[in-house]
């Protein structure tokens, strides 16, 4: 199996080489830059699939750089689609997000999203995300399948983004509110299972990406400081503020609020997760080495 990584250094791309390189050492994962017009050029040919993983995210929306979202997560997707068919290309998987709902998540209430959620996106990153699921979806066929996978928070070793904020709090802070909440989150090496197994099996759809079971973020932040010899005294009076008070603040609420995906809409018929439990994903996004 050939695929083509878009974005040399993107960080589900590379994760995705290093997976597949321990687990199947028969496939070639390749990697493009689309930062540029020369990827037009190259000929997709001999590949059987792409990962579409390059993208405009993790930085601040301003209305200067609107454009360029919607530019790159959208146009620049399509246009990557049109040219993979049209050469014979026969699996598009598209990293798409959970933003596409437009939704945070409350602090003492489910936000449960479900297939049939309505899809109301309000940042740049989210609308364009979605607008590009609209576009690349027209193109399937059954010689070109299309998989768009909207995934929650990745986290896994050198993880940038949300991982990486709440990992350096773990390990910095004394205190951390006794908040119990659930959130969906997926381990990067359960994402590259699952593309090799989209590819692998011909799957094609639309699939709400997580782990098999949903994580409470007071659990996370206690194994990140317990993986790096410390430990964090969980405050109940602290948590009764941020249960009175968090909901009033986007910051807890995306940290402490509960929000997730409907177990039976996640589930992928054939797709048998690797038996790598939560503190196991934990312990090796802290302490295993990049080669």
């Amino acid at each position: 199996m050939r695929v083509l990584v878009t974005g040399e250094n993107s960080y589900a791309g590379r994760q995705f080489e290093k997976r597949i390189s321990e687990r199947n050492g028969e496939w070639q994962i390749e990697f493009i830059s689309v930062r540029n017009h020369e990827w037009k050029t190259n000929d997709f040919s001999s590949y059987d699939a792409i990962y579409h993983v390059a993208a405009i995210v993790h930085q601040k929306e301003r209305k200067e750089n609107e454009e360029l979202y919607f530019e790159v997560n959208r146009d620049l997707t399509y246009e990557l689609a049109v040219k993979a068919k049209s050469e014979g290309v026969k699996s598009f998987v598209f990293l798409s997000t959970m933003a596409v709902y437009g939704l945070i998540g409350k602090i003492g209430e489910n936000t449960i999203i479900s297939k049939e959620t309505n899809e109301e996106p309000t940042s740049c990153y989210g609308r364009s995300k979605l607008e590009a699921e609209h576009k690349i979806s027209s193109l399937q066929s059954s010689d070109f399948l299309v998989s768009i996978l909207r995934i929650p928070m990745i986290y896994g070793y050198g993880c940038p983004g949300n991982y990486s904020a709440l990992r350096k709090l773990a390990k910095k802070t004394p205190v951390f509110p006794k908040v119990n909440n659930r959130r969906s989150l997926v381990y990067i090496d359960h994402l590259s299972d699952l593309v090799q197994y989209l590819i692998e099996a011909r799957k094609s759809g639309l699939f709400l990406v997580k782990n098999p079971d949903d994580v409470n973020t007071l659990v996370m932040v206690n194994e990140i400081a317990l993986n790096n010899s410390k430990k964090i005294y969980n405050s109940i009076l602290l948590g009764f503020l941020i249960k009175f008070f968090g909901n009033n603040f986007s910051v807890t609420r995306k940290m402490f609020g509960n929000i997730y995906y409907e177990k039976g809409d996640s589930e992928i018929d054939g797709f048998i997760y690797s038996k790598i439990s939560f503190k196991e994903s934990i312990e090796a996004s802290e302490k295993v080495k990049l080669k």
